[in-house]
């Protein structure tokens, strides 16, 4: 089974390509924190790149940036390729089944003050949900 499961902030905008026969693929990195601090008493991060395909790329092109926070579910896929100096070069990436995403778009808005009066909830515009 090859299964991957990770949360994580956006290290860059994504990416959005189409292949010569016209299908979407968004590319993004997220950074993961580790579970546990090393003998320094520092929690590493780990760096993935993740390619989600079709209306979910698009999707991710759109709604997301760098700095948000998702999670993704999906396959752990690895391939090579010639660089350009001729050297051959591997990659892991993961191809992403699902993506959820963790932080509001909130398109420039400044941030709201929560008003303990309605219980802390918000209107919200149809134009910022990500479906």
């Amino acid at each position: 089974m090859n299964k991957v499961f990770l949360i994580g902030n956006l290290t860059r905008d994504p990416e959005l390509r189409q292949t010569p026969n016209g299908v979407a693929v968004c590319s993004f990195g997220i950074a993961v924190n580790k579970r546990f601090a090393g003998p320094d008493g520092q929690r590493g991060v780990e760096f993935f790149t993740i390619s989600a395909w079709r209306q979910m790329g698009e999707n991710c092109a759109k709604f997301l940036a760098k700095g948000r926070k998702v999670a993704v579910m999906g396959e752990l896929s690895s391939r090579s390729y010639d660089g350009q100096d001729g050297s051959k070069r591997f990659v892991m990436e993961v191809t992403a089944d699902e993506v959820q995403f963790l932080t509001p778009k909130q398109d420039g808005e400044q941030s709201q003050q929560v008003d303990s009066r309605d219980g802390g909830m918000q209107p919200v515009a149809d134009d910022n949900l990500p479906f």
